[in-house]
């Protein structure tokens, strides 16, 4: 992850579009990253929005696509388990795509919503807003609070 960061605001777009996909690890430690590399926080958080939702987007056109072997072998989703989500699926529609942030269970929502071809535009829309939401939390509370929030977070 440092790596990346070292490619400034980039790295920021190219780490956070990769958490959202086939690398499981926190967008938001490259968030904050970049903030305390002297990033602009504006910069920073529209481009960690914009690179964790295009590999959300990502996810959901592999959904999409349907090819198993792709999904289980890049995602790392089983069939049962994208199954299990469809009555969550049916019944929230769209509006999951904004849980697309959470650990784990985001990026299978991703998947799920591109496979049983949920309305693309307004599932493109509620992945955005779910993801601007969560940078906009991490970086309103750097800008507010900056070292003592950091001082929190890191124990």
């Amino acid at each position: 992850m440092e790596g990346l960061l070292a490619f400034g605001l980039i790295g920021l777009f190219i780490g956070c579009f990769l958490a959202a996909t086939v690398i499981p690890f926190s967008a938001e430690i490259l968030l904050v990253g970049a903030l305390l590399a002297g990033c602009n926080p504006l910069a920073t958080f529209c481009v960690a929005t914009l690179g964790n939702s295009l590999g959300s987007l990502t996810s959901y056109g592999m959904g999409y696509l349907g090819k198993w072997e792709w999904i289980e072998k890049w995602f790392h989703v089983s069939r049962e388990k994208l199954e299990k989500q469809k009555s969550k699926i049916d019944k929230y529609g769209p509006f999951l795509a904004m849980l697309c942030w959470l650990p784990f269970i985001g990026d299978v929502f991703a998947i799920g919503l591109g496979f049983y071809r949920l309305n693309f535009p307004k599932t493109m829309l509620f992945i955005f807003l779910g993801k601007a939401l969560r940078f906009g939390v991490w970086t309103i509370l750097y800008i507010l609070y900056g070292q003592a929030f950091l001082d929190f977070i890191m124990g």
